[in-house]
């Protein structure tokens, strides 16, 4: 999925280059990032090295490099190259595309590349707009969890992923929730892909839905908690968490003598 906006950019010594403003892709699916060049020198028989770059300046990281040796019709990535990336174009036809495979929502950001032809002065030439990666995800919830106690009362806490950055709502036992007693706790970092809902005065006996929405899908979880003399606890009351398996449909939490069982629906 891409926008169909380029960009382009010459200067004085001849170089141009030519990169997509803007591309979208879907989390789990490769995506490519266009980039073309066109400059002075004669390239089929010039050693060329292709660099590019997550951010720009100083604070940039190197995602990919190749260089190809004079003659040579292809050009090979150094051995602790990142197979996620390859070039999907031929520098030697002035074509500098970066494939990404399996994008995830990490891979959110502002792409440049870089082209060397070694031996000429001024051999060089950066994109200096850059392309805007967007990874779109739909709905994913994280966790679903219960914190407090009997005298101080219980919160159920939602964390959800997705981009756009989903909108969670609460379910009860017969109606949607609202009000007062839902809030979010925070949109964490990866450009705030991540959000965490928390409701409060969860009752025992009740059963509480938590859903996740966005335009590309939605996600739901369900809590339901047992009232403690439901449960035959010996000794001493258990931890606050003694399981809770995140990888599996059906999901379960003992806590201070109540349990708590997700079942997560698809």
């Amino acid at each position: 999925m891409t926008h169909p906006a380029l960009g382009a950019a010459s200067n004085d010594d001849g170089w141009s280059m030519k990169v997509q403003a803007e591309v979208r892709a879907m989390e789990g699916y490769p995506v490519v990032l266009p980039c073309s060049f066109t400059h002075p020198h004669h390239t089929q028989h010039s050693s060329l090295q292709v660099v590019w770059r997550l951010g720009h300046g100083q604070g940039s990281t190197v995602l990919y490099h190749c260089s190809s040796p004079t003659g040579a019709k292809t050009c090979q990535p150094g051995p602790q190259q990142d197979q996620r990336y390859r070039l999907e174009g031929n520098p030697r036809e002035h074509d500098l595309s970066l494939r990404i495979n399996s994008a995830a929502l990490q891979d959110n950001g502002r792409y440049y590349c870089r082209v060397e032809v070694p031996g000429h002065a001024h051999a060089s030439y950066e994109d200096k707009m850059g392309t805007r990666l967007r990874v779109e995800a739909a709905p994913r919830i994280l966790g679903l969890s219960v914190e407090g106690s009997e005298e101080a009362g219980y919160r159920a806490q939602c964390r959800v992923q997705g981009s756009p950055l989903p909108d969670v709502q609460w379910l009860g036992p017969d109606e949607l929730m609202e009000g007062s007693d839902i809030s979010p706790l925070s949109q964490e970092s990866f450009e705030q892909h991540h959000t965490t809902s928390q409701l409060r005065d969860v009752l025992p006996g009740q059963q509480y839905t938590c859903s996740a929405s966005n335009p590309l899908g939605k996600d739901q979880a369900t809590l339901y908690m047992l009232p403690p003399r439901q449960v035959q606890v010996s000794g001493e009351a258990p931890p606050l968490l003694l399981l809770l398996s995140l990888s599996l449909g059906f999901k379960v939490l003992l806590l201070l003598g109540m349990v708590v069982w997700l079942v997560k629906k698809t």
